[in-house]
């Protein structure tokens, strides 16, 4: 076997810390640790986070995975209002929404986020903004839905498709004041995922009627691009345009299926360990997100568990030296 002075032409380092940003195959020798170390890719895996303090389903959720939001939802009756805050580690309740409800949208941080469109009985177009410590409502929906796709910002979002009553393609653009229409999707469609940075730039996947399709916003236009692998509904989205995930969803019974989007194709990934549809999510891109409590389906079909999905580089160390 070749050494590894061969491979690279240098020596294994001796380091007194790890270094600050190792490359890929890179190895080193950590002489505080004493552990021999290296730097691999990984193309990404689910692991156990903590559960939420009430477990629920059609529950929205906003943030990255260290630091998120999750809102909302079905116990599976009556809907809540239930507001909890997530440390990467665990979930703290806060504050509720203003109007207990299921079947929405949420966008934005875990300090600056927004609640819109849903179910309360029958649908609606409320909208509310959480500021860290409470909700306010602001102004409405142009159109009452529930089951639509939402990314963006708290102040510069976008809702799209959705459920009122039949499948719609009505997209709106928020501007932190006041929601515009724009122009619709292709596809009208509900129960689908959505990943996007602000309302200038979104993705669109997956959703009833049954559709694999992906469509792809510019600020302007919706154009249709390659299509997810597994058709399924009732899927979860977190990232942006260029960089998205889409996870959980259900065909007919809860799916562990994921897939990453890298701008122009989708690539199926790790399961999550537990089938989900209607669940929350967070994420800043394809390497970091948050699955939310969902429908399991085992045994009542209401959920509390979170898994943290992880990709991209990990120093990872092969044993004590």
């Amino acid at each position: 076997m070749a050494a590894y002075k061969e491979i690279k032409g240098i020596n294994i380092q001796k380091l007194s810390a790890d270094p600050p940003a190792p490359i890929e195959g890179q190895v080193w020798y950590n002489t505080t640790s004493g552990a021999l170390k290296g730097l691999k890719v990984s193309a990404g895996a689910w692991a156990t986070g903590g559960d939420l303090n009430t477990a629920r389903f059609d529950l929205a959720g906003a943030g990255i995975q260290t630091a998120a939001l999750g809102f909302g939802g079905s116990l599976p009756s009556p809907r809540t209002g239930i507001t909890e805050s997530y440390n990467g580690t665990s979930w703290t309740e806060v504050n509720d929404l203003n109007q207990a409800r299921s079947h929405l949208a949420g966008t934005g941080t875990q300090t600056a986020a927004l609640a819109f469109g849903g179910t309360i009985t029958p649908r609606t177009a409320l909208t509310e903004s959480w500021n860290g410590t409470n909700w306010t409502e602001v102004n409405d929906l142009n159109t009452a839905r529930q089951r639509l796709g939402g990314t963006g910002t708290q102040t510069s979002a976008l809702g799209f498709g959705g459920y009122s009553p039949g499948y719609l393609p009505n997209t709106e653009s928020w501007n932190g004041t006041s929601w515009t229409e724009v122009n619709d999707l292709n596809t009208a469609r509900g129960y689908l995922g959505g990943a996007g940075a602000d309302n200038t730039s979104a993705l669109a996947f997956g959703g009833l009627p049954s559709t694999a399709n992906t469509e792809s916003w510019n600020g302007s236009n919706w154009t249709e691009v390659n299509n997810l692998n597994s058709i399924r509904y009732g899927l979860s989205g977190a990232g942006i345009q260029t960089s998205a995930l889409a996870f959980g969803g259900t065909g007919g019974v809860p799916s562990v299926l994921t897939e990453s989007w890298n701008g122009t194709n989708w690539t199926e990934l790790a399961d999550l360990s537990t089938g989900r549809y209607y669940s929350g999510q967070a994420g800043a891109n394809n390497t970091s997100a948050l699955a939310i409590g969902g429908n399991t389906g085992i045994p009542s079909g209401v959920g509390a568990e979170t898994e943290e999905w992880n990709a991209g580089p990990t120093t990872v160390s092969f044993g004590d030296a």
